[in-house]
């Protein structure tokens, strides 16, 4: 249950960091937020480990969460989501 918690909390985080250094306004509610910030963490997970399981617990750091959110702020503002 804790770990669910972190998750959405350090998701919640990410999500909002990447929304405040994103050079455009990105409007979503706090919910988008916090899958955005989970989303990035995952993007970033794939990007580092090169879409490779070793079977261990990989976290990518806070800077490449926040990287991977602003990722995909970009990709889906190239493909018209709002």
């Amino acid at each position: 249950m804790f770990n669910l918690i972190g998750t959405l909390i350090g998701g919640l985080f990410v999500g909002a960091l990447a929304r405040w250094l994103y050079p455009a306004q990105v409007p979503m509610g706090w919910g988008m937020t916090m899958l955005l910030g989970i989303g990035g963490s995952l993007a970033a997970s794939l990007l580092v480990t090169r879409g490779r399981y070793d079977g261990g617990v990989n976290r990518p750091g806070c800077l490449a969460s926040v990287v991977g959110a602003m990722l995909l702020i970009f990709i889906g503002r190239h493909l018209g989501w709002h």
